[in-house]
């Protein structure tokens, strides 16, 4: 049993008695003494911003901040240049400014004002591409902008096939020793940002179009794999066979692996219609290893949490853009030797991430 969850009597706080140590809820954070804080990092998604009115999800159920959405994004850089211990890095999760930009031919200008209020923060950031980058961007665009953190990735030396290739955007760096953290590429195998004259367009459209009959590709009805729609993406095969190197690598050395991409992968921590359209492939990879421990993703903007048969958590990052003004939307996840501790912020609830056990083998 984890003991956590379990009041502890043996040291009484002044002036409370048992019945209010029974009732308090344990803390999040450091949950003892022999539990060192190691590092911490920032995780944002969904920010979406553009210079219009409030609007609706594309059902109509939902309402979206398209301004506020910078304000809310001004604060997070705040409270992160602000914490007593600052993260080593943020990780912004995709879908950095809406799709409605490449309508009013506003991209460039808002993804500036976007990248300049990032400028303020005194850490890193890591980014994501989602499929808002692409309505608003080609792919060779997004690799020659700002956009694209590559430079900050973790060169292995000695292990070549551990670097990743140029038809995908995705890296590896360690922020911390012994955890490597590996973003990927949700979009590698997508209609959006491509040439449609070129094979590999006509290659996604055909994978999409033998999943989805609809005659609008973003209507997941009727289908048995609602995934299979144009808004979100796979990976290759490459990109698959890159990421069991790494995580190859990872395991050799006893690191722990965070891993992060636009999409979620695993069905019970988000809605089925926000899924990688090969999820099931990505995670055959990362269960055939044990170095991982979280995988963090977007695109849900209702968030979701589950922890895998294999002892990975998956965690989706609610999105700023339907975050209203009196809340907010961010967290800062504090790593232990132990567990991770996700210290949400408005939407974002605190989560507890224990690492698996070892088994132990008693001869």
């Amino acid at each position: 049993m984890n003991w956590h969850h379990q009041p502890v009597f043996s040291v009484r706080p002044p002036g409370k008695n048992y019945l209010e140590i029974m009732d308090a809820k344990p803390e999040p954070g450091p949950l003892s003494e022999s539990s060192e804080l190691l590092f911490s990092f920032g995780v944002i998604a969904d920010i979406q911003y553009a210079d219009l009115e409030d609007g609706y999800n594309f059902q109509g159920s939902r309402q979206r901040y398209y301004r506020h959405s910078l304000l809310h994004l001004q604060g997070a850089i705040e409270h992160w240049n602000k914490e007593s211990s600052p993260p080593s890095c943020v990780l912004q999760l995709g879908d950095i400014i809406d799709g409605y930009n490449a309508q009013y031919q506003a991209s460039e200008k808002s993804l500036e004002l976007i990248m300049n209020t990032f400028q303020r923060l005194k850490v890193p950031v890591h980014h994501t591409w989602g499929n808002h980058e692409f309505y608003n961007f080609s792919r060779d665009y997004l690799t020659n902008s700002k956009l694209n953190t590559k430079l900050l990735e973790d060169q292995i030396a000695h292990h070549p096939e551990t670097v990743p290739s140029e038809n995908y955007y995705a890296y590896h760096f360690v922020p911390f020793p012994k955890f490597r953290f590996i973003l990927l590429d949700a979009y590698d195998m997508s209609v959006l940002g491509v040439d449609p004259s070129s094979p590999k367009y006509q290659q996604c459209l055909k994978i999409l179009r033998e999943h989805n009959p609809n005659v609008e590709l973003n209507s997941p009805q009727g289908l048995a794999e609602p995934q299979f729609v144009q808004f979100n993406g796979g990976f290759s095969q490459e990109q698959l066979n890159w990421l069991n190197e790494v995580l190859t690598f990872s395991d050799k050395n006893q690191e722990k692996v965070v891993i992060v991409s636009h999409l979620p992968i695993y069905p019970e921590a988000s809605d089925s219609v926000c899924l990688a359209w090969n999820y099931r492939d990505a995670l055959a990879v990362i269960w055939s290893h044990k170095c991982v421990v979280c995988f963090f993703a977007g695109h849900t903007h209702d968030g979701g949490y589950s922890e895998d048969p294999f002892g990975v958590h998956h965690v989706n990052i609610e999105g700023v853009i339907e975050t209203a003004p009196d809340s907010q939307a961010f967290g800062t996840v504090h790593v232990y030797p132990d567990k991770m501790v996700l210290k949400g912020r408005g939407r974002v609830p605190d989560r507890i991430m224990n690492y698996k056990k070892e088994k132990a083998f008693h001869f």
